[in-house]
């Protein structure tokens, strides 16, 4: 379990490490994990095209997706040895809650939220960036989504054993 925790740092940095990549040249280039009316006025203001969003999120994603689909049950199956569907499922499960906890509370709204570093100029009266509601939405989808794809993973990766 200890292990699991540490390696949870591992997400956090690989989530951490996306977003900074995506804001090296300033915020507009991680537009595209802002609300859809943040994302229109950049478009429109020209500082970035919809066809960079999206190619920005598709990247973005599969990075972050091949660290939770394949990194993190590599490292719970192989490195940690776990061998059955529940010692798989906590571990998973503690490393993508603590990866979610961090993105919610640290990012989103510390970060993005607290900070000038997410400022997009033109865009100051759409702020917050991250609605309550999508904050809660965000925050529901970790606690329930997380879980049941560490219950997949953990279920396709004791056929591996």
């Amino acid at each position: 379990m200890l292990l699991a925790v540490i390696e949870s740092f591992v997400l956090n940095f690989a989530l951490l490490l996306v977003c900074v990549v995506n804001i090296q040249n300033g915020a507009v280039g991680g537009v595209h994990y802002y609300e859809q009316q943040v994302q229109q006025r950049v478009v429109e203001l020209g500082l970035i095209t919809e066809k960079e969003i999206k190619r920005n999120l598709v990247l973005s994603s599969l990075v972050f997706l091949f660290v939770l689909l394949a990194a993190a049950p590599f490292m719970v199956f192989y490195v940690n040895h776990a061998v059955s569907f529940s010692e798989g499922f906590i571990q998973l499960t503690v490393m993508y809650l603590l990866c979610g906890l961090f993105d919610r509370i640290f990012i989103d709204w510390y970060w993005v939220g607290h900070t000038r570093a997410w400022l997009i100029a033109g865009t100051e009266d759409l702020m917050p960036y991250i609605h309550k509601s999508s904050w809660v939405k965000k925050i529901t989808g970790t606690v329930i989504g997380y879980p049941l794809l560490a219950a997949l993973l953990a279920w396709i990766f004791t056929f591996f054993q």
